[in-house]
């Protein structure tokens, strides 16, 4: 029965399955966002821009700590998960579960896998499979779409 749900209705089936359905971060209008961010932080998190590499602070932050979506203020990556990717990005090998969606994105002609952030949905960057050990990923995210919470 369940199946035949999702069948019908597959928006129901993944809003139930979506555990930040209901965030009030959701129903920012764009203006209330333009509102609410810096200038650079609303273009990446609001409409997939990329900043320039090599331009955020948080390239250079090493201190123990959270780094938490600068939108909504959701915990994404431990600092403990940071790594010098030496691509002008703050990369990171993996995730706090649950923290984040993932997409397909085709918008360079060469698929990647784009990542959210899953309560407010703002875009932080994209995840490839070229980073360190155990996983060997790498989360290479805007540094305008965080923010830094020391421990």
């Amino acid at each position: 029965m369940a199946s035949a749900v999702a069948a019908a209705a597959p928006g129901l089936a993944l809003a139930a399955a979506d555990p930040y359905a209901a965030s009030p971060f959701r129903k920012l209008t764009d203006a209330d966002w333009k509102k609410r961010l810096p200038e650079a932080s609303y273009g990446v998190l609001r409409h997939e821009d990329t900043e320039r590499p090599g331009t955020s602070p948080l390239l250079n932050e090493h201190r123990k700590g959270t780094f938490v979506c600068l939108g909504c203020g959701l915990p994404i990556f431990k600092s403990d998960w940071k790594f010098e990717s030496g691509t002008g990005w703050p990369s990171f090998y993996t995730a706090i579960p649950g923290a984040l969606a993932k997409k397909s994105d085709f918008a360079i002609g060469v698929p990647r896998t784009e990542y959210h952030c899953a309560q407010c949905l703002g875009h932080h960057g994209h995840v490839f499979n070229d980073g360190p050990k155990p996983t060997g990923l790498r989360y290479c995210n805007n540094g305008v779409a965080l923010k830094f919470v020391p421990a």
